[in-house]
Order: structure tokens, then sequence, then C-alpha cells
């Protein structure tokens, strides 16, 4: 039995934003790659999940260096001259040839980039203006806002930040009118590890003081959002927990994906950081600037299939339910295993899983428990329902539930509620590697890209009132109660 408050208010809310992605600036590793995103397949799934904040960051931010001069790669000079010819969000056929390319040399680029993030091993890459250009004309098409990280690793004598390239770069901005917010560095607490510098606290402070300083020259920025400084650890020893994935994606298994076990310490490493924030600076809002399930690109054959949405759901509803404001998917597209769109352009289990969890799920977090069943194996979220969506209305509210057990099991609503219609959005593998599948089904059906533009129905099973709600072993699903009235959606 579930017990369900939608008489009080809300236990909380988070941004309309909540659901957002990133994608890593290794993708700029070699700059003619960042070509890749005017694929319109990618901006038509990017489009589905806005509005939200796309973050352009990671490691690599921290060793890229603009240079406005530098002549652009064949690549993106055929871009650029596209660009110039057609609306900025047109279709770009005649890049099909280049783009053909670049997907042929990828798999090798892509080695590279993993090999080196393993190594530790980082090499400055210079980024031009056409780099910029592309990004920003990727978020604004598809609907996101972009949140950029400028090098934080460029220092002076004195270890102070040296600003002059973030100059250089926020000039370029500036003049093409290009709204976005900032970030400085990527996980300060790794600099020594990452280049030998050491940055306390204080003078990370400075740093940020500087670039607001900074922004402040230009009158596009001066109100300009300025988000850090981002931590993988907030104190020692608790590195693993806090970068915000669960387990290491070169030693992970299939057991981890379903553990409740391993899907409880990210509920502990949450607390620790709120704790911390509340502590210092009360009331700041604190975000999951990258997260997936798994860290060092991901677990081969596993973050890119069925069983992953365990941890991906379950992060969504926890963060939302402890009160993180945004959560910000590692990544969008790009290197590793654990993107939500591969290098075919083909979305995977996760990609589908959270445009489910967009279109349904509201900013409003409401209480939830079970009566009768072991609620770390059968771990359930509730919110008012997304109004957005044209189906349902203020009072609506949506129940999403994952089940780790190995046999069905039945959740029944309050009696309050048994005379509701509800409706059905059960997520199943598709396809004999069961839970290890690349490919998914909503209600039975398989879910793929119409065409290269468009995106299927994503077509509710209505259940009649009185429905006990089926959840079949090592699944997940939705479900939205029409007409619930709950007072805390009004």
């Amino acid at each position: 039995m579930l017990r369900m408050g939608l008489r009080g208010s809300p236990r909380g809310e988070v941004s309309p934003a909540f659901l957002s992605l990133t994608l890593d600036a290794s993708l700029a590793r070699d700059p003619r790659y960042v070509a890749l995103l005017s694929n319109p397949k990618l901006r038509a799934l990017a489009t589905a999940l806005s509005p939200g904040f796309l973050r352009f960051g990671g490691t690599e931010t921290d060793f890229l260096i603009f240079d406005p001069n530098k002549d652009s790669t064949l690549e993106e000079k055929i871009l650029w001259e596209l660009q110039a010819q057609q609306e900025a969000c047109g279709s770009r056929p005649a890049f099909a040839a280049v783009e053909k390319l670049l997907l042929a040399q990828w798999p090798s680029q892509e080695k590279l980039i993993l090999a080196e993030h393993n190594w530790k091993k980082h090499k400055n890459t210079t980024i031009t203006r056409n780099t910029l250009d592309i990004l920003y004309s990727f978020a604004k098409c598809s609907g996101f806002h972009l949140i950029f990280g400028l090098n934080a690793l460029l220092r002076k004598d004195g270890l102070q930040w040296d600003s002059s390239n973030a100059r250089v770069l926020l000039d370029y901005c500036a003049s093409q009118r290009y709204n976005i917010s900032w970030e400085l560095g990527n996980e300060p607490n790794s600099f020594r590890k990452k280049s030998g510098i050491y940055i306390d606290g204080f003078q990370l402070g400075q740093d940020f003081i500087h670039l607001r300083q900074l922004l402040s020259n230009y009158t596009l920025y001066r109100n300009a959002k300025l988000y850090g400084p981002d931590v993988g650890q907030p104190r020692k020893h608790t590195q693993r927990l806090l970068r915000s994935y669960y387990v290491n994606g070169r030693s992970a298994t299939r057991e981890d994906f379903l553990s409740p076990e391993v899907l409880d310490t990210f509920a502990t490493a949450v607390r620790e950081v709120l704790e911390i924030v509340g502590g210092t600076v009360p009331n700041k809002k604190v975000w999951l600037g990258e997260t997936s399930s798994a860290y060092g690109g991901g677990a081969p054959r596993l973050s890119n299939t069925y069983v992953a949405g365990f941890m991906w759901l379950d992060k969504l509803g926890l963060s939302a339910r402890q009160g993180i404001d945004v959560v910000m998917r590692q990544v969008f597209f790009g290197a590793g295993t654990y993107h939500l769109v591969d290098a075919n352009f083909e979305p995977l289990p996760d990609y589908w899983l959270s445009l489910l969890y967009k279109k349904l799920v509201g900013t409003k977090v409401l209480q939830v428990s079970l009566a009768g069943a072991d609620e770390r194996k059968l771990r359930v979220y509730l919110h008012c329902t997304n109004t957005l969506h044209p189906k349902y209305r203020e009072g609506d509210v949506t129940l999403f539930a994952l089940n780790l057990y190995n046999i069905t099991q039945h959740l029944q609503l309050p009696n309050y509620l048994l005379s509701k219609h509800v409706d059905q959005y059960l997520l199943l593998p598709h396809g004999k590697e069961n839970i290890l599948s690349r490919s998914i089904e909503l209600n039975g059906h398989v879910l793929r890209m119409v065409d290269n533009k468009m995106l299927p129905e994503l077509t509710e099973k209505p259940l009649g009132p009185g429905s006990v709600l089926g959840l079949p072993a090592f699944s997940y699903s939705f479900y939205v109660i029409r007409n619930a009235k709950a007072i805390a959606c009004i």
C-alpha cells in the first residue's frame, strides 16, 4: 500500500531546469569533432529534452586556450560557410560528407580521450571562434542555456588567476551577443592532481571575485550568472562518493547497478554536501554539475543499457527529494559509454527515460512511502505532474517506481485514490539481451525515432479505477494519477 502526502504543502520544489545536460570539454580535444553538434538528428533529440541548462565543462575545461586568430580546420570552415548561407538553426545537407569523415575517425578519437583521462595526462588544446559558434548554436537552437567553463589553470607567479585569455574569449562572445552563463574551472580540489598547482579556498574565492569584476565590464554579462565552485570531494577520502558517481566504470558489475546498498551511497553523499553548504552559506542552491552512473567514462556494456536506468531514475528521485535544485546529466553526446545518444546518433535507454521524466514529472516534490514492502528494493517517488503535458492538469500527480526484486511487485493506491484513472508508462528492455539491452519498450512498443527529425509518440496505457499497479521484476515505470486533486499541486 502506498501512503501519499497530497493534502498539505509540497515537501520541496526544484528548478524547472531540474534535468539538464552536459557536453564534456573533451569533445573539443580535437575541435573538429565539435562540428558533429550540427547534426540535425542530434539537435532534434536535444530539443525534445529542453528547456534546461547545457554545461560545457569537465577536466579538459582547464586545458582549453581560446585563439580568435587561429585558422579553423577545413571541417569548421565548411560549416562556417554553410552557416553564413543558411539560417543558424536550419539543416545543413552539404555538411554530410564532412560528418561522414568525422564519424569514421571518431572511434580512434574516443580511445585517445579515454586513454588520456585514465593516464591523467592533459595537454592544452587551442579552440577557435568556430568552436564557440557551433557550441552556442547547438545550445540555442535546441532550447538550452549554455554554461561555459573558463580555464582556471592559467596562473600568474603568485598563483593568482590569469584572466587574459578569458578576457579575449569574453570579448568575442560579447561581440556576437551570445547569452551565456559562466563557470571558473572544473573540480579545483583536483588541480594538484591535474597540473601540480594547489589553490586554497581563499585564493579560489579571490578568483571568482576577479571573474565577477571582469564580467561587470561587459554590458551583456554584467548580470550574467556565475556558477561554482564545483567540487568532486568536500573533504578527504570521500572522492568516490562526491564525484556524484556511484561506481568505477572499469570495475563495475551488473549487480552494482541493481544494488540497493550502492544506490543508497548517493543519498549519503548528498547529505554530507548539504550539511557543509548549510553550515557555511545557508539557503544556497546546490547543483549536481555533472553526474552519471559510473566514472571513468562509464561502464562498458552497462552504462549504455537498460540496467543503467535504475541508477539514473533513482538519482533523479533522490536528488529532488533531498533538495538538489538541478541535476546535469554527463553526457548528452561524447566519449565513453554513459552518454544519452551514441556515436551513431541513436538514443539509448537513459535518453528515453530522461524524456519521459521531463514530460511527466513536475517541479513540486511530494511525500510518498510504502507499507508492507522493503523500500530499498521497491523505490517510489512522487511529484506533481508536469502540467505542460497536454493531457494533464493541475492536481494530477506522477508516481515513479523502481523494482529491484527478481519477481513482480504490486503497488496499491490509497483508498481515496481507488476511483481515479491512472496512465501507465512502463519501460522494459527489448530483445534477447534483457536488462543489458540498448533498446527499450514503452508499454510494449519499441522506442525509436520515426526519422532523423521526428520522435515517436510516448503513448500511455490507461488503467481503470481500482487497478493494482504491477511492476515486473527489474523494471521501472511512471504512473500519472489523473484528477487526484492534490492540494499541494494546485
